[in-house]
């Protein structure tokens, strides 16, 4: 797409919406504005291509898809078949999958297909059979109780969550957690790493129906191999999460043991993130579980998304192109990079580095907590989100880190020396910024000072450092 057709392509949707509603038009141009000037490490997001944004702004949008490509609740869906077949067999190329099933709207639908895919599989009941019906309304109040009554208890084990988990392996305020009778493993004290024998150990003891992998805020490589070798052992489903790394694995960067692809029996996938596609989620399969999976909508899910479909079709064609290869290996060399940057500085990371896409920085270092050093990076242009650290004292909400990541810089196209300077901005506020204190005087887990001429100059120093490396150089809004 020329830089011209992208201008007017923005400009036009705009001027559209704004007949309708000026403030949304407004927000979205703001929207495009703070993320040009601000220097965005969260490592969850990333700056879908122009090509995958206008996919999502089309009529399909307008159709409701119930159903599996051919297999449709809904006439008229032919259009929506070719753009869902689209998606899953580029996924299933990309990753070397068996089956792809592409309608999941978010990471966590996309983890309760697969729960409820290794549950109504391994679990046999007259209840479940009859559940295995399309229709879900055929069941009566009698097979429901049934059906509850033997998928209870069910056992899950998944890495806790202030190890680098997500709270969709068994936190217990997560539904993850009340499905199933759940256990964690955690990192070892001293590395901060996994120790697989300790998770072995757990198995057994536990004898988990499944064995989770993947996280959230883990900052190094995981030994696929190794995980299904336990699950095996103690005849455990073996599910990973790969919503982090995606993109790393489309990138073939984590190939052989550390591509959890060929190893587990299930695996769920935001399409965002380091993947760099629209916001929604994805399960790939062995073939022993593809009918179970494709039964997600309606048992998990409603009405697929076909606009989201179509833009992950166009993003997952983007990632089978030959320079994705290479902007998922600048991803894991600019995260090194910060890393190094940061421990230069003599900020603490948990592990000590990274081997991935993220780095952890333990800020009580800093005499702050997580929520302290968000806002005061915040203030200063700086995007990064808290998120605990292995036994954290803070807990999930104040926590006592912050967690950056490479994506969305790699894609502006910045690169080591800049991930250094961005080291520089990031410790300067932290060294800058102190604990506040409550009214009555007490110490504070929120309240922080920062001198905000300091936070100004640090923010311009950021928008100059990006100022070299556009965000979306061909749109022009004005």
């Amino acid at each position: 797409m020329s830089r011209n057709a992208e201008s007017t392509a923005f400009r036009s949707a705009l001027e559209v919406i704004r007949a309708v509603e000026p403030r949304v038009a407004d927000a979205i141009g703001a929207e495009l504005t703070d993320q040009r000037e601000s220097l965005k490490l969260i490592a969850s997001e990333n700056y879908a291509s122009p090509a995958t944004l206008l996919a999502m702004g089309n009529w399909f949008s307008d159709k409701y898809a119930e159903g599996t490509v051919g297999r449709r609740f809904y006439a008229g869906c032919q259009n929506v078949d070719t753009v869902e077949a689209l998606a899953a067999e580029h996924a299933r190329e990309l990753f070397g999958a068996a089956h792809a099933y592409v309608q999941p709207h978010s990471g966590i639908d996309a983890n309760l297909v697969a729960f409820w895919a290794v549950l109504a599989d391994r679990v046999e009941s007259p209840a479940l059979k009859k559940a295995q019906v399309r229709q879900v309304n055929d069941l009566t109040e009698a097979d429901w109780f049934a059906l509850r009554r033997e998928l209870g208890n069910q056992r899950m084990l998944g890495m806790s969550l202030d190890a680098g988990g997500h709270l969709t392996h068994g936190f217990r305020p997560n539904i993850s957690g009340k499905m199933f009778d759940q256990r964690s493993y955690g990192t070892d004290p001293a590395t901060g790493l996994i120790d697989y024998d300790r998770v072995a150990e757990a198995a057994r003891e536990f004898k988990p129906l499944i064995l989770v992998g993947g996280y959230s805020a883990y900052p190094r490589k995981v030994n696929f191999r190794i995980l299904r070798e336990i699950a095996d052992s103690v005849g455990a489903t073996f599910m990973v999460d790969m919503a982090h790394f995606a993109g790393l694995v489309a990138g073939k960067v984590f190939t052989g043991d550390f591509d959890p692809v060929p190893h587990a029996h299930i695996v769920t996938t935001t399409t965002h993130k380091s993947l760099r596609g629209p916001r929604g989620g994805m399960v790939l399969c062995q073939p022993e579980l593809a009918d179970q999976v494709d039964r997600g909508c309606p048992m998990v899910l409603g009405g697929p998304l076909p606009h989201v479909m179509a833009a992950k079709a166009v993003a997952l064609a983007e990632a089978r192109r030959p320079d994705f290869a290479d902007y998922a290996q600048r991803i894991v060399d600019n995260a090194q990079a910060l890393a190094e940057g940061l421990l230069s500085r003599g900020a603490t990371l948990v592990t000590g580095g990274t081997d991935n896409h993220l780095v952890l920085i333990d800020v009580s270092g800093y005499e702050l907590t997580g929520r302290q050093a968000e806002q005061a990076l915040l203030d200063s242009g700086i995007v990064t989100n808290r998120n605990s650290v292995p036994q954290d004292p803070n807990g999930a909400w104040y926590t006592s880190g912050i967690r950056v990541g490479t994506p969305a810089l790699t894609t502006r196209g910045l690169g080591a020396a800049e991930m250094d300077q961005t080291a520089e901005l990031i410790h300067t506020v932290l060294t800058q910024t102190t604990a506040g204190a409550n009214a009555d005087g007490t110490p504070s887990k929120a309240k922080y000072n920062l001198d905000a001429g300091l936070a100004d100059k640090v923010a311009r120093q950021a928008t100059d450092l990006l100022a070299t490396y556009p965000l979306y150089p061909g749109i022009d809004l004005t």
